[in-house]
């Protein structure tokens, strides 16, 4: 049985530091052309091409007028799953809207920025958003969840979650009884780069949508960079990647546990555990096996081939700054902190899709029921963009008012300003106005 990789940090020369930075969607060179030819296909042929590549990709036997979930599909779900899951479904969807709700800004606000001159933002839903769902490694009501909720909250009038056919032409059971937890009864049958393609050029059946969010593999990326001229991406998220951070304090066996959260995701994930205790490291390591003994073999192969590969595995920092330095370099969509004081820690991390504190809030906690999203940036991008939130599926417009005394106040500098850049027409609209008032 394979093991994970054990690095020390602090003797890897540059290059191979920065090798440790390369996730699987950093290089989609082979995915572009093929990606071209599948929207291509949708783009032509709509519906009839959907259901043609669901039968190549997929082996689903699908039919062009038949993509949608049926009300028997979902009526069959309810039968299908457990009571127990579905309590968990319900669990997750209260305190995911919770969230959510508390997240939503105002409709309106303005405010008296100089006297008698007011500005401020108004808030409206977009118009319609495609929640992709992935499917080809598990099933996932979580991440139907996850997308569909702020969207729901946010008002958005048009919700589609869009996912992979199973091999029998169908949905996986709890996505749909998430779905219809969530008020969402609109499910397309199309994965990877086809269900992008459909949202973004509409179908016969399927109107073009202004927005496709939602995470999977290196071909969901590649299609979302493909078109994104036709259509809004929305944040980058691709395969799953984590950072357990952990003080020579930590438990080592659960660090090993958590470590293993993310990586058993697919081979394409990348899952790291950071320790500048060797003790930690090496213990560890140890438990990994045990561990491995009672998984799936699927999940064992998955988390394998991370973890001793080149995007996973035990890093041995000199010391904790250097640790902290690497989680801040590394970005990762999940960080979780188990450190004898994990909120001190907290205050030095500014790169994390999101940062979970202590033992007793492992990333499974976060990906189901916590409730703050867990559809974060991949990639690195978790420098510069957040979490998905209701803001995602918001416009904000800015709004504007002075009365004659607040004009008068602001005219002249805005007239000076307008002078200085060489804009005519802006400083007519000032120098002018008293001409030309009734």
């Amino acid at each position: 049985m394979r093991g994970a990789n054990i690095i020390d940090l602090a003797e890897l020369a540059a290059e191979a530091r920065a090798r440790l930075m390369q996730r699987a969607e950093h290089d989609l060179s082979g995915l572009m052309d093929p990606v071209r030819v599948i929207a291509e296909r949708v783009a032509a042929s709509g519906d009839k091409a959907v259901a043609e590549l669901g039968r190549e990709i997929d082996g689903a036997p699908l039919a062009p007028e038949r993509l949608f979930a049926t009300e028997a599909e979902f009526e069959e779900a309810e039968a299908l799953v457990e009571p127990e899951v579905k309590a968990a479904i319900e669990e997750a969807v209260r305190n995911i809207r919770h969230f959510h709700e508390k997240q939503l800004p105002p409709p309106m606000w303005l405010e008296e920025i100089r006297p008698s001159a007011f500005a401020g933002e108004r808030h409206l839903p977009i118009p319609s958003v495609g929640c992709y769902v992935p499917r080809g490694k598990g099933a996932f009501p979580s991440v139907v969840m996850m997308t569909t909720i702020p969207a729901v909250v946010a008002g958005v009038p048009e919700v589609v979650i869009l996912t992979p056919p199973t091999p029998q032409g169908g949905v996986d059971a709890a996505s749909l009884v998430a779905a219809r937890r969530v008020g969402v009864s609109r499910v397309y049958k199309a994965g990877g780069a086809v269900a992008v393609a459909a949202a973004a050029h509409g179908t016969y059946s399927l109107p073009r949508l202004a927005k496709i969010i939602g995470p999977g593999s290196p071909w969901l990326v590649a299609a979302k960079k493909h078109l994104a001229d036709r259509i809004d991406t929305g944040l980058p998220a691709g395969p799953s990647e984590s950072i357990i951070l952990a003080d020579e304090h930590a438990n080592p066996e659960i660090a090993a546990l958590d470590l293993l959260i993310e990586a058993e995701h697919g081979p394409d994930s990348s899952a790291f555990l950071v320790t500048p205790s060797r003790r930690v490291a090496e213990a560890a390591a140890r438990v990994l096996p045990d561990l491995w003994a009672r998984m799936g073999e699927q999940r064992v192969g998955f988390s394998q081939a991370v973890l001793a590969g080149p995007r996973g595995g035990i890093l041995v920092a000199r010391d904790l700054d250097d640790a902290i330095a690497f989680v801040n370099e590394y970005a990762p969509e999940h960080l979780e902190i188990l450190a004898k004081e994990p909120m001190a820690l907290m205050n030095r991390i500014v790169n994390a899709g999101e940062i979970l504190l202590g033992e007793n809030t492992p990333i499974v906690i976060a990906n189901f029921v916590l409730g703050p999203d867990a559809v974060l940036p991949t990639g690195g991008h978790a420098r510069t963009w957040s979490p998905l939130s209701v803001f995602d599926f918001l416009k904000r417009t800015g709004i504007g008012y002075a009365t004659r005394e607040g004009y008068e106040r602001l005219a002249e500098p805005a007239r000076r300003l307008a002078r200085y850049e060489g804009f005519d027409a802006h400083a007519n609209a000032i120098e002018l106005r008293e001409r030309y008032r009734r």
